[in-house]
């Protein structure tokens, strides 16, 4: 890992002991381990509002700032290889837990393995999040054999994206979920890639893929795009469908782009979610390649800020909480969704709320879109996909 601010290096990380397991400064020990220097420059000017937003970030990793001048840490950071992170817990998986009537009783698995692959060939430095695979909660694999269910989810960072997670939810033709939320480096301020795919019974199936919005207004990003993903959601009628309001409010975090479906073909997966899902993913890593990223760290600070607000509004709503209770337990449901889900968000007493799963309507429509909770956000950088 390249030297990092301080500003930047809890960012990298998404558990609360993510520096070491008793988050202890330490020198390095093996060649084996990777070396990290963080600091924060004296000649780096932070006002008090973006000195309280690092300090919040931090306080989730146990660490404070005592100052605001330069002080270098060494941190051990294991690191375990993308060949063996990938395959964690068997993956991917060929045969499901749970009984299945079809050839491929894993709908979702290429959706998995295409994006595995398209990580590996496209983003610099990708790597595991080892806390997340090696975590003593499970949050990586957890099963229920009564029920025949099961669940894996991998962590990824890179230059270029804060955190990828990507999740597989396994119980046979009774329930097939993929599920992936990709957060760009908070120097970039540019939208949150959000994909869900359900199946239920392999009868009824819901799809939601969309650059979920940092700000209210588009313009407020570092650059516009809804207008490059139009082009690709005008080719797929089946995907035009508008959500419903009775579990997610559309008009906060998401865009009038949305890919939306709810169907009971399943021929409208292979067709044309799988197509649409690739396009919507390139056309993200392009945008992040093409922006500029922000240098003032008050900027960077209010783009954490937005990505916080993502996470505490998403981890109060997520569909399937309900589901990881039934199968797992509340205890558990809990921590996965705060903790590895969501992991800015802030937990309420009692924990989550179990929500009931939202639905929409095959029929299309525009929502205004934005983020509500973002009041003013970083100055733009134009790029020159701002102009097309």
């Amino acid at each position: 890992m390249k030297p990092q601010h301080l500003l930047l290096a809890p960012l990298a990380f998404t558990s609360v002991n993510a520096f070491s397991a008793s988050s202890t400064l330490r020198q390095p020990s093996s060649l084996s381990s990777m070396r990290s220097n963080l600091r924060m420059d004296s000649e780096s000017s932070l006002d008090a509002s973006a000195m309280n937003s690092i300090s919040r970030t931090l306080a989730k990793s146990n660490l404070s700032i005592k100052s605001k001048h330069t002080q270098i840490f060494e941190l051990d950071i294991p690191s375990t290889p993308i060949h063996e992170a990938e395959v964690a817990h068997g993956m991917p998986w060929r045969e499901s837990i749970g009984q299945s009537d079809h050839d491929e009783p894993l709908l979702y698995m290429p959706f998995w393995e295409w994006q595995m692959e398209h990580m590996k060939s496209t983003l610099t430095n990708l790597q595991c999040d080892d806390e997340t695979l090696n975590s003593n909660e499970s949050f990586s694999y957890n099963e229920n054999l009564d029920k025949k269910a099961r669940i894996v989810s991998h962590c990824y960072k890179s230059d270029e994206y804060r955190k990828i997670r990507m999740t597989y939810y396994d119980a046979g033709d009774n329930t097939q979920v993929f599920n992936s939320v990709w957060y760009p480096d908070p120097q970039y301020n540019l939208p949150i890639l959000g994909i869900d795919l359900l199946s239920f019974n392999r009868k009824k199936f819901l799809a939601i893929v969309d650059f979920q919005p940092l700000h209210e207004d588009e313009s407020d990003h570092a650059t516009t795009y809804e207008h490059r993903l139009a082009p690709i959601k005008e080719q797929y009628d089946s995907l035009k469908g508008k959500m419903s309001s009775k579990f997610y409010d559309e008009t906060q975090f998401f865009s009038q782009q949305m890919l939306f479906a709810r169907f009971e073909d399943n021929k409208v997966v292979t067709d044309d979610l799988f197509p649409a899902f690739k396009r919507y993913v390139m056309m993200h890593n392009r945008l992040v390649r093409e922006t500029e990223p922000a240098k003032d760290p008050s900027d960077i600070a209010t783009i954490m800020e937005c990505q916080t607000a993502y996470d505490t509004y998403s981890a109060e709503r997520d569909p399937a909480t309900g589901l990881f209770a039934a199968m797992f337990g509340k205890e558990w449901a809990d921590d996965y969704v705060f903790d590895f889900l969501f992991s800015l968000s802030e937990r309420k007493e009692g924990g989550v709320q179990i929500p009931p799963m939202f639905g929409g309507s095959p029929a299309g429509g525009q929502s205004k879109g934005g983020n509500p909770f973002a009041q003013g956000g970083p100055r733009k950088e134009q790029t020159a996909s701002s102009a097309r």
